[in-house]
């Protein structure tokens, strides 16, 4: 059994951010009989749980939909959230490639080349 203060540096981060989540319904605690909040090591897992997935960019929403009882439902925000990290890794890759011509260009400015304008235009 673990405080809050106890939970929140062994997962190295606040107190007040398990409290949020506590509050937003992402995580349960139980209580002691004086109110307090128990982290006991199926709390502590949990809020490990909740922490990689707002680590891999999971919004705290999206946390509760992922954790849901109902697998297909939680499957469903999982997958939605990997195409939208998939689109934003091709955007990303474009980008490196549209530098990277950039740094490369014979060209002095961008409006001169036919490659950068391709690049421009495809955005």
């Amino acid at each position: 059994m673990r405080t809050i203060g106890q939970a929140a540096a062994e997962l190295g981060i606040e107190a007040h951010v398990l409290r949020h989540w506590e509050d937003v319904g992402a995580l349960t605690v139980r209580r002691d009989g004086n109110g307090y909040r128990i982290y006991d090591d199926s709390a502590l897992e949990q809020a490990r749980t909740v922490l990689k997935l707002r680590r891999v960019g999971l919004s705290l929403p999206e946390v509760i939909a992922a954790t849901a009882p109902r697998k297909p439902a939680a499957q469903a925000v999982v997958r939605a959230k990997i195409a939208a990290l998939e689109r934003e890794v091709a955007r990303t890759q474009q980008a490196i490639t549209f530098l990277q011509h950039t740094v490369e260009c014979r060209h002095r400015y961008l409006d001169d080349c036919p490659d950068c304008a391709h690049f421009v235009h495809e955005a």
